[in-house]
């Protein structure tokens, strides 16, 4: 068969089929179920490459498969998938809008598109360099550089879990325009130029907390 199958690659697999899953739910409306699927794909991003690092005998193509199939699951996970949930939420307001709704339904198209070219220009140019530092050192990456792509699963059901209190602040066409510059900051940020340090053991721990939290914000509100 074409590929490695072992246990280093369950946990990208699941993030896809979590992510697919989570594409089919947007398309069904059921936006909150969506947003869990989102965070289920992050967090098995999260500790993919570590459950990797615990095989020591992986083959250079081994490693190298598995950056590529990491990158590839992110593009699903966190570019696609973003882009689609975006896109749903805007139309959801046009519909929903009285007066002329064609900018808004093209702000958000543009911008759902903007984002997934944002986060695979980011995951391509990543794979040259990380393959390039593998051939050089054995350690650890210690930065990142730009924001990575899976912050989007945690900064995604954020901004969802604001949803009623924006729109009963304001009203739905403000929050889809809301979550429309968001996504226009964050694919921006994948692609410039800075470091972020990796998050310790600590800073993983705080992440897994947060998303318990968010979810069950989403069990309480929805």
């Amino acid at each position: 068969m074409i590929g490695f199958y072992n246990y280093t690659v369950i946990l990208t697999y699941m993030a896809v089929m979590s992510a697919v899953l989570g594409i089919t739910q947007i398309m069904e409306g059921n936006l909150p179920m969506a947003i869990i699927l989102l965070m289920i794909s992050g967090g098995c991003d999260m500790f993919d490459g570590k459950v990797a690092r615990t095989k020591k005998n992986r083959t250079d193509r081994e490693k190298v498969f598995g950056i590529q199939i990491d990158s590839l699951s992110d593009v699903i996970c966190f570019g696609v998938f973003p882009s689609m949930f975006n896109y749903a939420v805007t139309k959801m307001a046009v519909d929903n809008m009285i007066t002329n709704s064609t900018p808004l339904l093209i702000f958000g198209s543009f911008v759902s598109a903007y984002f997934s070219v944002a986060a695979v220009a980011r995951l391509g140019y990543f794979n040259v360099v990380e393959e390039e530092r593998q051939r050089q050192t054995s350690e650890n990456r210690k930065n990142y550089q730009g924001l990575p792509v899976t912050t989007i699963a945690i900064i995604l059901p954020i901004i969802f879990l604001l949803k009623k209190y924006i729109e009963a602040a304001t009203n739905q066409t403000m929050y889809a325009i809301f979550m429309n510059v968001i996504l226009l900051i964050v694919g921006f940020l994948f692609v410039y130029d800075f470091k972020i340090r990796k998050p310790s053991n600590r800073g993983v721990l705080f992440i897994v907390l947060s998303a318990i939290i968010i979810i069950a914000g989403y069990i309480i509100l929805y």
